[in-house]
């Protein structure tokens, strides 16, 4: 069964949202959470819930601010309202019943996970996919120092996803990047954590997850696909990329507790 419907976060923004549940019911559900400029519906959310829901667990997916059916201008995001809304989408879903939740990210999904999962004790599992640890340092390694002062200047940027028109996007995004980089924040998390990358991603640097599973101190696993580069393109570093995620969460969320 799949529900659509929206919730507010603490600012009253809209946020939309798709809550989909295995024939049966389930106490066991996964929050997924999608890059920068994608949406609930990326490729990765879509592969994971019908494994998932084949395994019995529910997944919740929704929209970032100003991202695919949710309300607000993309230009004012911020990492920090992010994690606002991924913090009200678990107290949604524990309200509604769910007793065993996993949280999942991908690339900036990914580090507005480890910052909200810093922030609690009661998730089951935590899965990441090429997360971003500090997005300030991707972005001045993406852009260079040329790029900044065009991103100061104009509060615009490349399509980092590779379309050919800038995308505004107030330069507040990187002043607030600086307060959540989220090394520190990761050694607080208490929930068993895996962590998946290629090592031909060419956007998030290959040692920010290496230093994000040093700096981990619960149960933790780190998976780094030869080859594979930060869209997963190849079929089948798409195919283990998300089975290693699955697997993880299955696990987790099948533990009875």
């Amino acid at each position: 069964m799949e529900e659509r419907f929206s919730f507010l976060d603490p600012h009253g923004h809209r946020v939309a949202a798709i809550l989909t549940i295995p024939h049966g019911g389930t106490d066991k559900i996964s929050i997924l959470c999608h890059g920068f400029l994608s949406s609930k519906t990326s490729s990765t959310n879509n592969a994971l819930t019908r494994m998932l829901i084949d395994q019995g667990i529910a997944t919740f997916r929704f929209d970032f601010f100003g991202q695919g059916e949710s309300e607000g201008p993309f230009d004012q995001i911020t990492i920090s309202l992010a994690v606002e809304q991924a913090q009200r989408a678990v107290e949604l879903m524990r309200d509604r019943g769910y007793r065993h939740i996993g949280l999942m990210g991908s690339s900036f999904g990914g580090l507005v996970s480890i910052l909200t999962a810093s922030q609690r004790t009661d998730l089951a599992c935590l899965a990441l996919k090429c997360p971003v640890v500090d997005f300030a340092e991707e972005l001045r390694l993406e852009f260079g120092d040329d790029g900044m002062a065009q991103w100061k200047a104009t509060d615009t940027i490349p399509n980092i996803m590779g379309g050919p028109d800038r995308i505004t996007l107030h330069y507040a995004f990187y002043e607030d990047a600086l307060r959540q980089i989220a090394y520190n924040p990761a050694r607080s998390i208490t929930t068993p954590t895996v962590i998946v990358q290629g090592d031909c991603d060419e956007h998030v640097p290959l040692h920010q997850s290496r230093q994000l599973y040093e700096a981990l101190r619960a149960k933790k696993h780190l998976e780094m696909l030869t080859g594979a580069d930060h869209q997963f393109t190849k079929g089948p570093d798409f195919t283990r990329m998300t089975h290693v995620i699955a697997d993880w969460l299955i696990q987790h969320l099948s533990v009875t507790q």
